[in-house]
């Protein structure tokens, strides 16, 4: 938008003044774009991630350096962009946002990561931390927490709620978890869980997690056992429900 001049007089000095009207540059204009912190994307909605990436981009050091929605593109955009901070789904389809994270750890340490997700943070904020990740932010809070978030871990801090601090400090001093069965479940079994509760077969899930069907059958008899069900019927059911309540 053009300016405009307007001469006024100053109240102090008596002085005519020159003073401009109209839009100013934002901030995040003026700041050179290779001094800003580059941040990744990685969401399975198109929609989201241009959400995340207009309200990120309001701020004067931050800017979205790739987007993508799976898993392989994500590592290949680590390569390609050297992001500071990637933020991360949990569910991106047929692919796992804790296995990415458990990923960049591994081969990209330098970068940090942040969960964003719908699905429970005190049954997956602890699980994230502990692959990789400097926080969990849920997709329910208002969207300042995102930016708090990613401040936060850009500074070399954790970011989690106060109750997952709590949970945190719980497992500490008794590491057997205590409540629901489920949090009893490893990341692995966890994830077996989920597929049977999208309706998978064994096979579709050993192809899903890169695993031998024999692997996946052992999964579904320590899942059984952890969780005090006593047959597949019962097995599926389970899971079916845990998964409409989680909306995964």
């Amino acid at each position: 938008m053009r300016l405009k001049l307007r001469n006024e007089k100053s109240p102090k000095t008596g002085f005519v003044i020159g003073v401009r009207f109209g839009s100013m540059r934002r901030m995040s204009d003026i700041i050179p774009q290779d001094l800003k912190n580059r941040i990744l994307l990685v969401d399975d909605h198109a929609f989201v991630r241009q959400g995340l990436r207009d309200f990120i981009e309001r701020e004067s050091d931050l800017c979205v350096c790739g987007e993508t929605s799976t898993r392989a593109e994500a590592l290949q955009l680590c390569v390609k962009t050297n992001p500071h901070l990637v933020v991360i789904d949990l569910s991106l389809g047929e692919d796992s946002g804790l296995d990415l994270v458990k990923d960049i750890a591994v081969q990209f340490p330098g970068i940090k990561m942040l969960v964003l997700s719908m699905q429970d943070e005190m049954l997956y904020a602890e699980r994230v931390l502990r692959a990789g990740a400097s926080g969990f932010v849920s997709k329910n809070t208002p969207p300042g927490s995102l930016i708090e978030a990613i401040s936060c871990v850009l500074g070399g801090g954790v970011h989690a709620s106060e109750a997952v601090k709590q949970k945190i400090m719980q497992t500490v001093r008794s590491p057997e978890p205590e409540g629901d069965p489920i949090l009893r479940l490893s990341d692995r079994e966890l994830a077996v869980f989920e597929q049977i509760g999208k309706g998978k077969s064994t096979a579709d899930i050993a192809a899903t997690l890169h695993v031998s069907i024999k692997t996946v059958e052992t999964y579904r008899a320590r899942i059984k056992a952890k969780l005090g069900v006593h047959g597949s019927a019962e097995l599926v059911q389970r899971s079916v429900q845990w998964t409409l309540d989680q909306n995964v």
